[in-house]
């Protein structure tokens, strides 16, 4: 803990001397673990405490602080319906070749965005691509 209480330390300095601007209240804290007792984290950069969050966003990722993958599934299949919806009502009378390919640019990429890291959360079950394309 005082390593990285140091180490905050000189990510602050370091950013004074190169000018660099750093808001530390878009910043926040997280624990990853299962355990339901946690400690709460005070850490603070450049004199400002840094909020404790039970789950970030990262490069378009939910992560939980409980190393779950349920908010990032629930967060890829709203997105994926919503452009899916989107892509029918300006496609109602176009023909299945471009359905398709709307489908294709518009839809899986946001199914297929990340889901190396939280598709196979349940192994046994069928992935979201495969659930979709059937």
């Amino acid at each position: 803990m005082e390593k990285l209480h140091k180490d905050l330390d000189r990510l602050g300095e370091c950013s004074v001397e190169n000018a660099m601007k750093l808001n530390p209240s878009k910043s926040k804290a997280i624990h990853f673990m299962r355990a339901r007792v946690k400690d709460p984290l005070n850490y603070s950069l450049m004199g400002t405490l840094i909020l404790e969050a039970s789950s970030c966003k990262y490069l378009g990722i939910i992560l939980c602080s409980n190393l779950s993958w349920a908010d990032q599934v629930n967060y890829a299949v709203k997105k994926a319906w919503k452009a899916l919806h989107f892509t029918m009502r300006i496609l109602k009378k176009g023909n299945s070749n471009t359905k398709s390919l709307a489908y294709m640019q518009l839809v899986c990429p946001i199914l297929e965005y990340g889901a190396v890291c939280w598709d196979p959360y349940r192994e046994g079950q069928i992935s979201v691509l495969d659930r979709v394309q059937k």
